[in-house]
């Protein structure tokens, strides 16, 4: 079987990406065959002894950056046919990852390749000359870019038929409809006078799915205005819609 999804990641911290992948859903989706994902350390790229990664900033200022040949040299080692691969450079540069930019990665059929960078920036010739995208996962700084490589590939990869136990399980999912999700219960039925809504008991599947429709908008208007304002409602939801004003 071909994976659905092939990742690779480039890290100076490689135990970072090999501990998420080896464990839960993506230790069995790996194990599966539905998708591959290899880590490779960028330091085997160099040629000096020290295995150095980083030098001091022309120009002077705070930190240190990337050098870098060791990208150019992996690349050119391991990728050198464009035409199957999509360097991707986790940047604060980059443009915001969304569900639809993870729809739009599960669609490339080229290898999706993480560059991770550490201490204050990449010299910028890898921006410029070897990335093919560049992505943020937010307005915030992070040590480097592993915790945003596997944000990505973990979004991704629930898009994979068969990597989730439930395919409902990623249509359902928050921002998968362009909406928020719905609250979810399970039992003890009542906790402390806590008690699951009646609705969800009803056994009445129509009525579940208005009420599961009914808060998702509500959540989404309320708590993302930015998420609702871009949102299409169908004709079901301007009823819904209509219904939360009157309410109100």
């Amino acid at each position: 079987m071909n994976p659905v999804l092939r990742c690779s990641v480039v890290t100076i911290f490689p135990d970072i990406i090999k501990s998420y992948l080896s464990a839960s859903i993506m230790k069995r989706a790996v194990a599966r065959g539905l998708i591959s994902a290899t880590v490779h350390n960028l330091r085997d790229h160099t040629t000096d002894r020290h295995r150095t990664v980083d030098d001091y900033p022309y120009g002077g200022g705070a930190g240190m950056v990337m050098k870098p040949d060791p990208f150019f040299r992996i690349a050119n080692h391991l990728w050198p046919d464009r035409e199957k691969r999509r360097i991707i450079l986790l940047s604060p540069k980059g443009r915001l990852f969304t569900q639809q930019l993870a729809k739009e990665l599960i669609s490339d059929c080229r290898e999706l390749v993480f560059f991770c960078g550490r201490y204050e920036a990449i010299d910028e010739r890898v921006h410029r000359y070897l990335a093919d995208d560049e992505i943020s996962i937010g307005d915030y700084v992070l040590t480097g870019g592993e915790l945003p490589a596997l944000v990505i590939i973990d979004a991704v990869a629930r898009l994979v038929p068969g990597v989730l136990g439930d395919s409902r399980s990623a249509e359902e999912d928050s921002f998968a409809r362009g909406l928020l999700d719905y609250p979810h219960y399970t039992r003890p039925e009542v906790l402390d006078g806590m008690n699951v809504p009646e609705v969800l008991l009803s056994g009445n599947h129509r009525e579940i799915e208005q009420w599961r429709r009914r808060q998702a908008l509500t959540a989404t208007r309320s708590l993302r205005p930015d998420v609702f304002a871009a949102y299409r409602p169908s004709e079901e939801d301007e009823k819904i819609l209509k219904e939360i004003k009157e309410d109100s």
